[in-house]
């Protein structure tokens, strides 16, 4: 399994990954790939690393910036995280996550956020902040993982992207 940054010629791969990831999940809008290429087309999918097994790829996972009150404080939405089906339970989204997190503090962000199940996202130390809020979803789903002690306070906000 090696993980590393998206290629150009691996973006079909990444849309038919995220498709098939999602697919008849719960919460799902079935839009997720469609988010990750606008994201990608207009040059905010900051971050998108791959998991590739024998040169094909099964995972990725897409960071991009986030505001608060319309700032930016250096913080990252991770969204959407997706793993082929066929090698989920393997460790390999956790192995993004952990890896894009790493990356992310390298690159000298403030923080990450996610909409997601905070029993999977806590091991990675995310976890509620009552005082960051996501407006419009449920509260105990958005979690926060803050780099040093600052944690902005008020409504955050992904990209337009996200309203597709």
């Amino acid at each position: 399994m090696i993980i590393r940054k998206e290629k150009r010629e691996d973006i079909c791969a990444i849309t038919s990954v995220i498709d098939i990831a999602f697919t008849n999940h719960p919460h799902s809008t079935n839009n997720e790939s469609k988010i990750v290429n606008l994201l990608r087309d207009t040059n905010k999918l900051e971050l998108s690393l791959v998991a590739t097994d024998n040169g094909e790829v099964v995972g990725h996972v897409g960071f991009s910036r986030i505001y608060v009150n319309s700032c930016d404080y250096g913080w990252f939405g991770l969204a959407p995280l997706s793993v082929h089906p066929n090698y989920q339970g393997c460790g390999i989204g956790e192995t993004l996550v952990k890896r894009g997190i790493e990356e992310l503090q390298g690159s000298g962000a403030k923080g990450c956020v996610l909409l997601g199940n905070p029993e999977y996202y806590c091991k990675f130390g995310f976890k509620r902040d009552e005082n960051l809020i996501l407006p419009g979803v449920p509260q105990s789903y958005f979690l926060t993982l803050p780099f040093n002690d600052f944690t902005p306070q008020g409504n955050a906000s992904f990209d337009r992207a996200f309203d597709c």
